[in-house]
């Protein structure tokens, strides 16, 4: 069956996960509510592969509404699960919302994957899951500790469902993917990340501030314990990213998985500063950044990046692209957003 169904598929990575999969051959079906991405995506993934996947406006909380898009959607082979609110920051200060949205679109799916004969699913976890780890990098074995942000807990949890609910015996199994913090837009500029209102990552303010629509870039904080006092992550390019997405379906579908319930880090195996990053923006793209350091944010830890050891020999899959041409991205396509 090559008809996968993606929900959040208009959003950031979703969209840039879509047209991976329509390159390579699948059929798929989009489901978002546009709460944080735009409808026009849909026209910008069909510039780019020249298919219109289908897509359906409904909320994934809405067990009824998500019903009758696998009944008019008959025969998806799997399903990527991208739906869930992702804003660290924002999720410290409205966690209901977070708990809500983010693990009743998972129960629903859940529920609806055995009813309609759907047994793969591939779920967008994230590296938050580790919190501070004690030791870096993080390999797939590292001890998940307790959450720093409600968001962080919902994959945490999310995680746990998924497990539990193939341990009890629904005919589903499940690659959980463990993101490290995807950055940069697809080569095309047609797609990339388009926040809603106020950014809630790096990248986005940095191409805002570089275009000029903000003042200036706020470092949270420079006083961590790292090389220049600013936080560490793994940013990883998100078409590498999205490239992973159809390697775990491809890998399903072929029933190469070695346990019901698989994880993997998707990262570069690299921790770059924030502010190496203004620093080679500044070099990639000639801009100067103007900023200023700020206290630090609720919910951020100091320092993770991968080990991706295992997604590299066990999925076959790396991350390419280097860091100056995915900061060069990212600002191609903030260009045509001006």
């Amino acid at each position: 069956m090559k008809k996968i169904l993606v929900t959040g598929g208009t959003g950031y990575i979703g969209s840039h996960t879509v047209v991976e999969a329509q390159q390579a051959g699948y059929e798929v079906v989009i489901v978002d509510n546009l709460c944080n991405s735009q409808v026009g995506v849909i026209e910008r993934i069909q510039q780019i592969t020249g298919i219109r996947p289908a897509f359906e406006q409904v909320d994934c909380t809405d067990m009824a509404a998500m019903e009758e898009v696998f009944k008019k959607h008959p025969q998806i082979g799997a399903v990527i699960h991208f739906a869930a609110f992702k804003a660290v920051g924002e999720s410290v200060q409205k966690p209901l919302q977070y708990y809500h949205n983010n693990l009743r679109s998972l129960w629903v799916l859940l529920t609806l994957l055995p009813k309609y004969e759907v047994g793969n699913l591939v779920f967008s976890s994230s590296c938050t899951v580790y919190g501070q780890p004690d030791h870096l990098p993080v390999t797939e074995q590292t001890p998940r500790k307790p959450a720093e942000s409600p968001y962080g807990n919902t994959k945490q949890i999310c995680e746990d469902i998924i497990t539990d609910a193939v341990r009890a015996g629904i005919p589903v199994q499940g690659i959980l993917l463990r993101y490290f913090n995807p950055i940069g837009s697809h080569p095309s500029a047609k797609i990339g990340e388009l926040p809603i209102g106020t950014p809630q990552n790096l990248v986005p303010f940095v191409t805002q501030t570089a275009a000029g629509i903000r003042p200036q870039l706020r470092i949270f904080g420079n006083d961590y314990n790292t090389p220049d006092g600013s936080c560490i992550r793994d940013y990883i390019n998100v078409v590498d990213l999205a490239k992973a997405h159809i390697v775990a379906v491809d890998r399903m579908l072929k029933k190469q998985c070695k346990k019901p319930v698989e994880v993997f880090n998707l990262g570069t195996g690299k921790g770059v500063s924030v502010l190496e990053i203004v620093r080679t923006f500044e070099r990639a793209t000639g801009v100067k950044l103007p900023y200023e350091i700020v206290e630090r944010r609720a919910g951020d830890i100091e320092q993770i990046w991968a080990d991706t050891t295992f997604a590299n020999t066990e999925l076959g899959w790396q991350a390419h692209e280097t860091l100056e041409d995915t900061l060069s991205s990212a600002w191609k396509w903030q260009q045509t957003l001006q």
